[in-house]
């Protein structure tokens, strides 16, 4: 566009033909019809632009008010307590808060990138006001001070979604997916590698020891008694007597005249500097780098260098089809209505054994606790079906987790199997089953196990009284005895409510909605907004992040949603053809609670 105080009233961007060129027959070419010369509106990309108000800019569902509403609500009290106060002001926590979470929203999750939105995305530069912090301040509080709030930050935008109704707690849907950590591939560190090595250093150790003993004897020294697996301060030791006895003996080849006496000494003094330095250089290092990496690993199996709280795992995306490991972390997240209501991030790959620590941890927050909890059979387990129950008076929640061969049970092919005691005709009275040939399996003993979290199962025995010239024996069982069976009766108990559970008419809607659940979260997290990998290192840092685009995949579903309202109420006006909406609640913005079309289509949402 041209300066108006430049341009005259007759301007035109249609360029003016020299006088003297316009042809006769061009003039007769025009009058006949022929289309004229294109003309376009004024534009002039030099001329100096005032916007009063970047914010009329932004229209009113977009994600960037969201985030803008739900960072002021939260309170100034939690933010600014990580600040000491004193020296140069900072910029305020909400500006870098709105920022970072607008930036996760949009797929930009590097400092230098979010940087860069503040002089070039308008959203961000209205929810900055305009100011630029750079790159190394955005890191610093995204990595150190949102440490502090995280938590509580998510629970906050949780609880707003729970007071207005949306989100009920009532059915809690937790799933487990593993996301590759920002650490180098082949940078691990196998526990059963360094055990091994360990190992073997302790018989080298031995050795050279009992060698050091002949040496000592040969010199006259008293090293004493050492251990069978001595420690980096005996070694240190045996070293420290070791070099004194070469200080004796550069004394004596200084003062030695002979020349065959000096070789010998000079012989002594090299055998006991090898040893030292034996000792010195890979002993005592040795033992202290295994001693650090297995403390490292834990109760894991692995961990990578460059991230050492990153466990390798193996993943579904197979590409190389060699069951490849890569550093991971296992993200345990619960949704309703596909809102994200809590997380936890885990260094194990199983997703039986993050079931307690997660629910754990959901009760030390400021989150209800769920009525339901439902999960796939990748949870069902002895140890969190007891968790669940809790006590009979008080349990902690119902739950619809099938456990592992619940659907395997429900084929015809099991149901006929003979060789399955499951299958077999069991007699009370006399504590025993009939196998299929007649015979009996009586109770023979008790048995504890312990499975790798250390709880400990408790089975029944029953042995069958004489399989010998059973006819069916090859096809029954494998053993060079007799047929047992593993009974555990309190798990078996375990299974039957959990199956009764999910066989209810009710209940089998509710588990059905699973898959559309929490994997539609997980679908819209590595999918729509193209995370797949974590940029932070270290799992307090990692809980940050997935805070983070746990937040901004709820804003988005926000903001959707009331995208869907305006276009809904836009067709209801104009009587054009209704969009496809959102069919989940979210955040009452705006006052939309309280009128009758927001409540009509909550309830047609709650029917689908």
């Amino acid at each position: 566009m041209r300066n108006p105080t430049i341009a005259s009233t007759d301007y035109t961007m249609q360029p003016p033909l020299p006088s003297g060129e316009l042809l006769e027959h061009e003039i007769v070419v025009s009058t006949q019809g022929r289309r004229p010369a294109p003309a376009f509106k004024p534009y002039d990309p030099t001329q100096a632009l005032s916007i009063p108000d970047i914010g009329a800019l932004i229209p009113d569902h977009h994600v960037a008010r969201v985030v803008d509403q739900l960072v002021e609500a939260f309170p100034d009290e939690v933010l600014t307590a990580c600040y000491p106060g004193g020296g140069r002001p900072p910029f305020h926590p909400k500006l870098m808060l709105k920022v970072i979470l607008y930036a996760y929203s949009q797929k930009v999750y590097s400092c230098r990138g979010i940087a860069t939105m503040l002089h070039e995305d308008l959203p961000a530069i209205w929810l900055a006001a305009m100011q630029k912090p750079d790159f190394r301040t955005i890191n610093h509080f995204r990595s150190v001070r949102m440490g502090a709030v995280i938590d509580q930050l998510f629970e906050f935008t949780v609880l707003e979604l729970h007071r207005q109704g949306f989100v009920e707690f009532e059915n809690y849907f937790l799933d487990g997916t593993k996301m590759e950590a920002d650490a180098n591939k082949y940078s691990f560190v196998f526990r059963k590698a360094v055990t091994g090595r360990e190992a073997k250093l302790k018989i080298r150790i031995q050795e050279t020891l009992q060698e050091i003993q002949e040496i000592a004897k040969a010199e006259g020294l008293e090293l004493g008694q050492l251990a069978e697996e001595p420690a980096a301060a005996e070694l240190a030791s045996v070293a420290n007597q070791l070099e004194d006895q070469m200080d004796i003996l550069t004394d004596l080849i200084a003062e030695e005249e002979i020349v065959e006496n000096r070789k010998g000494l000079r012989k002594r003094h090299s055998l006991l500097k090898k040893k030292v330095k034996l000792i010195r250089e890979n002993f005592i290092p040795r033992q202290e780098t295994y001693a650090e990496q297995l403390a490292v690993c834990g109760e894991r199996n692995s961990f990578s260098k460059t991230d050492p709280d990153a466990t390798f795992m193996r993943m579904k995306e197979d590409h190389m089809k060699n069951g490849q490991l890569k550093p991971r972390y296992n993200i345990q997240m619960a949704t309703e209505n596909q809102f994200v209501l809590f997380y936890t991030i885990h260094q194990r790959p199983g997703d039986a054994r993050c079931l307690i620590p997660h629910l754990e941890e959901l009760q030390a927050s400021a989150l209800p606790m769920p009525k339901t909890i439902v999960a796939d059979a990748g949870y069902g387990s002895e140890e969190n079906y007891l968790y669940l129950i809790g006590d009979e008076k008080e349990p902690l929640a119902g739950f619809l987790i099938p456990y592992g061969t619940y659907l395997k049970e429900q084929t015809k092919k099991f149901k006929n199997n003979e060789w399955n005691a499951k299958n077999w005709t069991y007699e009370e009275a006399d504590d025993r089953f009939i196998c299929p040939n007649g015979r009996r399996v009586v109770f023979k003993k008790y048995q504890e196990k312990k499975n790798a979290s250390g709880f400990v199962q408790s089975y029944r025995i029953y042995e069958c009284e004489d399989c010998t010239g059973c006819p069916l024996k090859e096809s029954c069982t494998k053993a060079k005895g007799n047929r047992q069976v593993h009974w555990n009766p309190v798990y078996e108990e375990l299974k039957m409510k959990a199956k009764e559970a999910l066989e209810c008419e009710d209940r089998k809607l509710v588990y059905a909605r699973r898959k559309i659940e929490v994997e539609t979260g997980f679908g819209d997290i590595k999918g729509n907004l193209a995370f797949r990998r974590f940029h932070l290192r270290g799992l307090q840092k990692v809980h940050i992040e997935f805070g983070l685009i746990a937040m901004a995949h709820n804003f988005r579903k926000v903001a959707g949603f009331l995208r869907s309202l305006s276009e809904k109420a836009n067709f209801k006006k104009t009587g054009r053809e209704q969009p496809i909406g959102y069919s989940l609640p979210v955040f009452n913005l705006g006052g939309f609670l309280d009128s009758p079309f927001l409540f009509s289509i909550l309830m047609i949402c709650a029917r689908v």
